[in-house]
């Protein structure tokens, strides 16, 4: 993490460095560009002021050469003058003739339309007399705007060197700013690690770092309740095993220390408990095949009449002893499902066992098939007791039983209900319940229509 923050701080100073110096650079020359010019316009703006006032002065431009040179002449004579020589200006009158030459012109000479339209107008009371066409170089800059530029240098270099400074500040500090929460994230990884699942790290912020300590923690909290729910149904199964296990070999015990006589109700209980068992391994068998996706479903087109007929037909003989009512009703339209018929099978008839269970002598059971929207629906509802809130929301709980104690007698493992979720979901469907204490339950198995 420290060669994370490193390579932070020094990238962010690195970018911060190169743009400094560009605009450094940039500055200094654009400052030294600008200031010749400036130092150009004004030279060529005294020039024409000058001839202006000669002109004023004499009325027309005979002399004016002459007089430029004596100018010329008296500054380069002066040698305590360190004014820099004026540029070489060309001043031509209002015909475009030359009246004061430079190099190569001569007083006389015509320029051409175009040189004019790079020149300045001379004007006299509104009238224009000439013009002043600036012709060769700029002149060298004396001492004292060469010290101008060179002290504005030095501001620069004193500003940019300040801004390189913030940025290694700023830098260090938004490197330890994006790596904090990668430190919290690597803390809470190791402890993990270690077997700590239950880690959370603060969400500092709505960026990718908040999306992924968000995301971090929900993992954490996954992990953490899917570790509990192992524990949990690794307790239940041994304790489901334990059962009948104890029994078997109680009755085993007993056969062969003479204590027990060989009758066929005894040889009968020890079947029943090793169906218990065969059961109970199915069913874990199921449900891992599931959650691995590897339990294979032979589907075909089905009728949804069809499975509830041939779930109704497997209860009915328990629903009549029980005095239940068993009615099965579908609607004449409702579209084929494309299921494998076994598990479906396995599915509604777990649930109708459910409600034999919590339905009381004279109550009724109804299968039902309906179309809604691209899915359909079948329930199975009952009148029966109805299921507790508290209970409902953990009704496809693995190992979970809403009666413990007639549950466990009745041999139920209390995986029913995860099987049938898992398998309804393996057939791209989704199963919900709802239940009202007193009034009876309801579970609905919504299907994707067959194609």
């Amino acid at each position: 993490m420290r060669s994370l923050t490193l390579k932070l701080t020094l990238a962010f100073l690195l970018v911060s460095l190169t743009v400094v110096a560009l605009v450094a650079v940039f500055a200094g020359r654009s400052t030294a560009t600008e200031f010749d010019r400036y130092v150009w316009e004004q030279a060529q703006n005294k020039f024409r002021a000058d001839v202006s006032a000669y002109y004023q002065i004499n009325g027309s431009w005979r002399g004016v050469a002459e007089h430029l040179r004596r100018q010329r002449l008296a500054l380069q004579s002066d040698p305590s003058d360190r004014t820099p020589l004026p540029p070489p200006f060309l001043l031509v009158d209002q015909r475009g003739h030359v009246v004061a030459p430079v190099e190569p012109y001569r007083i006389g000479d015509r320029v051409s339309a175009a040189e004019l339209r790079q020149g300045i107008p001379v004007k006299i009371e509104g009238q224009m007399v000439g013009t002043v066409i600036p012709k060769g170089k700029p002149p060298a800059r004396d001492p004292g705007e060469e010290q101008y530029l060179a002290r504005t240098n030095q501001a620069l270099l004193i500003a940019a060197l300040g801004a390189a400074g913030m940025a290694l500040v700023l830098g260090i500090f938004l490197a330890r700013t994006f790596t904090h929460p990668l430190r919290e994230l690597t803390t809470a990884t190791r402890a993990m690690a270690k077997g700590d699942l239950e880690q959370q790290v603060p969400v500092r912020s709505e960026d990718e770092l908040g999306e992924l300590a968000a995301s971090f923690n929900q993992m954490s909290a996954d992990l953490a309740r899917a570790n509990e729910l192992r524990r949990q149904m690794t307790a239940d199964i041994a304790h489901d095993l334990r059962t009948p296990l104890s029994v078997i070999k109680g009755y085993a015990e007993a056969l062969r220390d003479g204590v027990l006589q060989p009758t066929p109700e005894t040889f009968q209980t020890i079947h029943q408990e090793a169906e218990q068992l065969s059961r109970l391994v199915e069913d874990l068998r199921t449900l891992s095949l599931a959650d691995a996706g590897e339990l294979t479903l032979t589907r075909q087109l089905v009728h949804p009449r069809e499975l509830l007929e041939r779930t109704a037909a497997a209860h009915l003989p328990r629903a009549q002893q029980l005095e239940i009512a068993l009615q099965v009703t579908a609607e004449a339209n409702v579209p084929a499902v494309n299921v494998d018929p076994e598990r479906m099978a396995q599915v509604l008839g777990n649930l109708v066992s459910n409600a034999l269970r919590h339905t009381p002598a004279g109550g009724q059971i109804s299968l039902a098939a309906t179309q809604q929207a691209n899915n359909v629906l079948l329930t199975v509802q009952d009148n029966g007791v109805g299921i507790a809130p508290d209970k409902l929301r953990r009704i496809f709980t693995r190992f979970y039983r809403g009666d413990e104690a007639r549950q466990a007698h009745e041999g139920e493992s209390g995986l029913g209900l995860a099987i049938a979720k898992s398998l309804v979901e393996l057939h791209g469907g989704a199963i919900s319940v709802e239940s009202t204490l007193g009034e009876g339950t309801t579970f609905t198995i919504a299907l994707p229509v067959g194609s």
